[in-house]
């Protein structure tokens, strides 16, 4: 499930997950999911918060834990209307989109990743910038139905 609400495959850039360079993130993990200011966020599985935060980076944050042990990052949230430790159903509403963070000043989006706590060893990318990080953030994209 895409986790902004309406949001197809022409909201976002096929070519970002994994795109070098990316400011001072260097490399970007996920992908940017561009909606209006104040779009639904929701939860694509089911799962637990773990963190409600605001980052310099990813300024209005939410992580939360789903199956396989994978951790959902949204990031750039105009409003969080989640709390840690909530347990969360696929389509509970989790935020707002906006561009909080290092987002400021560009159109409104989500900022999403997947991160596996255990290495998906078949990801291993000798040919990309730190490619061995693809063991462990995985391309939300293939994720959606």
């Amino acid at each position: 499930m895409i986790p902004v609400r309406n949001a197809n495959s022409n909201n976002w850039d096929r070519r970002s997950y994994w795109k070098f360079p990316w400011g001072e993130s260097d490399i970007h993990y996920g992908i940017d999911i561009f909606a209006d200011r104040g779009t639904d966020v929701v939860a694509p599985t089911y799962g637990i918060v773990t963190s409600v935060q605001s980052t310099v980076n990813g300024g209005n944050v939410i992580s939360f834990l789903g199956p396989k042990w994978h951790t959902h990052y949204f990031a750039h949230l105009d409003t969080v209307l989640v709390k840690p430790f909530q347990i969360v159903q696929r389509g509970n509403l989790l935020g707002r989109v906006g561009n909080t963070g290092n987002a400021k000043g560009k159109p409104p989006h989500l900022h999403y990743s997947i991160h596996a706590w255990l290495p998906y060893l078949w990801n291993y990318d000798e040919f990309a910038p730190h490619g061995h990080l693809k063991m462990f953030y995985l391309n939300p994209e293939s994720y959606f139905e």
